[in-house]
């Protein structure tokens, strides 16, 4: 209990896919660390922050700091504003050490399907979109991520979280999981039924693990939420077990520690399943985390503190609010053969952590109610694999429902009609006897916003020749898998999708409601005639379309892309002879301004840089936002400082930040939308120039761009707002 009433550290950690993880660790270890020794706050000593010991590769750190200190103390102003930068950046995860645990117990593969049942706010999700992303020189895995939440607004965090991302291979969705409806996709010309090969079940709970860092629990747990919540965590978990495919593997989690939300649903599933799931032993897949073993036994308590250690012992009055399923198993053996010891309990005292439950569930064969009949005699077989029909199965009596998967005019049975028909029955006998079945077929209902729609290019369409050939585009390049979120009217931005999501988008338009996916490739200009094209690129989906661009390429020095990211349009002459001369002959338009590290300067940064540009009359500007220029600028070893003291003495060069583009630069207007953190910083009190005035994407031509054709664009004054932090490495 004294472990409880401790504040709960802060933890992070570094997005692991991205190729400067290991500049921002070495950044992290050797420069703002190094600030924290010796430093007190309010009396008390700030501990240097440790990794975790079971976390891979030294990339999730905790910390005594609490997240109020952080923000309030003027000493980790420069260390906070790291911690937001690179947070919005999608460098790092603000993230409590044991919600990252589920993640890696799924293990997770680039060719993997993965769905995540209850997503929002979606730290998670990003985990696993990391793990799709392992090898950073796939553009497009095969794998992708279905984030799934039933609350609306909620999927729109979701949304912002895996935006930071960028990843062509998420998709987020809004339903209820307990009835997340059956997907399918096309597999050489015939549909079949998208079966996951992992799945995170991250349930809703009463949140008793959380009292740490959410005092509201002291006050408000009682024993009834738990008792709530049992049904609702079975059926989520049953739903996510049929989804699963065979061999396959699902994680059930909750940040409760009551057995009730935690070993009897495991244990429910378990029974119910027949065999068909089987808990792993997962106590070698993280070296160095602490667990106790789950429980085997327990009592169920009511509101009014009345414990019963049985069903039986449960009175007739009580069994609208205690069900069977809350029980460990009765017979010794069976309650053996589960092995619930496997589940891992961790618990705040151990590794000064949260509260967690976690199980891990591997399929061996399909669950009772979806096994597939016998064929009548003479009929060709599709299986795929050896499945044994029970001679229990009451689906053999069931028509099938030509609504799920469409009618069919041969009279074989896929095993997709097997695993939808058998669903209405399990529900009619299941639950007689206090056994959760599959959640009944519902009609989905559609709630909050409309989206617009995901409408694909035709491959004849007339608005892509033009693209291909500004930027050379190899042919490999998968042109099928863009979209536009408009029927009507000029196609504004272009999305990209991987080609597995846009096999689940084109075959599921009816089945599921698609809050977002995708990541925007091109933006048009408004005045794009005027150019060879019509499309510029987009920094979100750079790092995507780069390996497809042979055109257009700027190959630029260390010292331009300091030049790029600290100055609005530098003129040609500002940058090295071997940039200009790679840019004089280039027509105007969008470029591609690419630095490759050299191995023989160790001392300079050491990963690659992607960025957006455009090519102007007589100057070249970058397109990237404010955030993710501090984070280029600091891995070069520049620090943007942004004491308020500064913003006074800055106000003079409001007026030349504000400033349109060079001469010709029609794309000069999105300054307000793009500019450089530091200039952002000494804009406080200017409407005009204020970023927050202008939305990110918006289009060059959308805003005025001034009149003075011959003044040259601000710059930022490096000498007060940047200084160097030292060398990167």
């Amino acid at each position: 209990m004294e472990a409880l009433r401790e504040p709960l550290p802060a933890t992070l950690r570094i997005t692991g896919y991205k190729s400067h993880a290991k500049e921002i660790l070495h950044c992290l270890k050797n420069k703002y660390f190094k600030e924290l020794e010796d430093l007190e706050v309010d009396g008390q000593k700030v501990e240097v922050p440790q990794p975790l010991s079971w976390y891979p590769e030294e990339l999730a750190w905790h910390t005594n700091l609490s997240r109020k200190i952080l923000r309030k103390s003027p000493q980790l102003e420069k260390f906070h504003q790291f911690l937001v930068s690179e947070t919005e950046s999608g460098n790092i995860s603000r993230q409590e050490a044991v919600s990252m645990i589920p993640p890696l117990l799924l293990n997770a593969q680039p060719h993997h399907k993965i769905l995540d049942m209850c997503a929002a706010p979606g730290s998670k999700t990003t985990q696993l979109i990391e793990m799709l992303h392992a090898d950073m020189t796939v553009p497009f895995p095969e794998g992708f991520v279905i984030a799934n939440d039933v609350d609306n607004k909620r999927c729109y965090l979701l949304v912002h979280q895996a935006k930071r991302l960028s990843s062509p291979c998420i998709m987020v969705v809004n339903h209820d999981a307990a009835c997340l409806p059956r997907l399918q996709m096309d597999v050489n010309g015939r549909k079949e039924v998208l079966f996951y090969d992992r799945i995170l079940c991250d349930v809703p709970c009463s949140g008793d693990g959380t009292m740490r860092k959410n005092i509201d629990v002291w006050k408000k747990w009682t024993t009834l939420n738990s008792l709530q919540l049992h049904g609702l965590q079975l059926r989520i978990a049953t739903r996510g077990a049929e989804q699963l495919v065979e061999g396959g593997r699902m994680v059930y989690s909750t940040c409760s520690l009551n057995p009730i939300e935690d070993e009897a649903v495991i244990a429910s599933l378990l029974e119910k399943s027949e065999g068909a799931l089987e808990l792993a032993d997962v106590s070698s897949e993280l070296p160095g985390l602490k667990w106790m073993p789950g429980l085997t036994q327990w009592k169920v308590m009511t509101r009014d503190g009345q414990w019963f250690p049985a069903w039986d012992d449960v009175p007739q009055g009580r069994h609208t609010q205690i069900r069977p399923t809350m029980f460990p198993p009765k017979d010794p053996e069976s309650l053996q053969a589960m092995h619930l010891e496997r589940c891992l309990r961790i618990l705040p005292h151990h590794q000064n952590t949260g509260g967690f439950f976690v199980a891990v569930l591997v399929k061996k064969s399909p669950m009772p109610w979806n096994r597939r009949p016998p064929k009548p005699q003479g009929e060709p077989s599709d299986r795929r694999g050896p499945v044994q029909p029970s001679p229990e199965d009451p689906t053999a009596q069931s028509p099938p429902d030509p609504a799920v998967l469409g009618s069919k005019p041969d009279a074989v049975m896929s095993d997709a009609e097997a695993v939808e028909r058998a669903e209405g029955l399990e529900n009619d006998g299941s639950k007689r006897d206090g056994v959760c079945g599959p959640p009944p077929s519902k009609k989905m209902k559609l709630f909050g916003f409309k989206e617009d729609p995901f409408v694909f290019i035709p491959e004849d369409d007339p608005l892509f020749p033009p693209i291909q050939k500004f930027y050379a585009l190899d042919p490999s390049f998968p042109k099928m898998n863009l979209l536009t979120r408009t029927t009507e009217g000029k196609k504004r931005q272009l999305y990209m999708v991987s080609k597995e999501l846009r096999n689940v988008l084109l075959n599921n338009s009816e089945r599921m409601k698609v809050i977002n996916t995708g990541i925007k490739v091109w933006c048009r200009n408004n005045s794009g005639e005027e150019f060879d094209c019509a499309f510029r690129l987009a920094q979100e989906g750079i790092y995507t379309l780069y390996p497809f661009i042979n055109s257009r390429i700027i190959t630029v020095s260390i010292e331009d892309v300091k030049i790029l990211l600290t100055q609005e349009n530098p003129f040609f002459r500002k940058l090295s002879s071997e940039t200009y001369n790679q840019a004089k002959d280039m027509a105007k338009g969008s470029v591609v301004l690419k630095y490759e590290p050299d191995p023989t300067k160790p001392d300079t940064l050491q990963c690659p840089i992607v960025l957006c540009g455009w090519r102007g009359k007589a100057s070249i500007r970058t397109f990237v936002p404010k955030n993710e220029r501090l984070h280029y600028l600091r891995m070069m070893g520049l620090e943007v400082l942004a004491e308020k003291k500064k913003k006074e003495g800055a106000v003079a060069t409001n007026e030349n930040a504000a400033s349109p583009g060079a001469p010709g630069d029609e794309v000069g207007a999105e300054q307000e939308a793009e500019q450089p953190a530091s200039l952002e910083l000494s804009m406080a009190g200017d409407p005009a120039s204020d970023p927050a005035e202008v939305p990110m994407g918006s289009d060059p031509a959308e805003v005025p761009t001034g009149s003075d054709p011959a003044r040259d664009p601000a710059e930022v004054p490096t000498g007060s707002d940047l200084v160097e932090a030292g060398p990167p490495r």
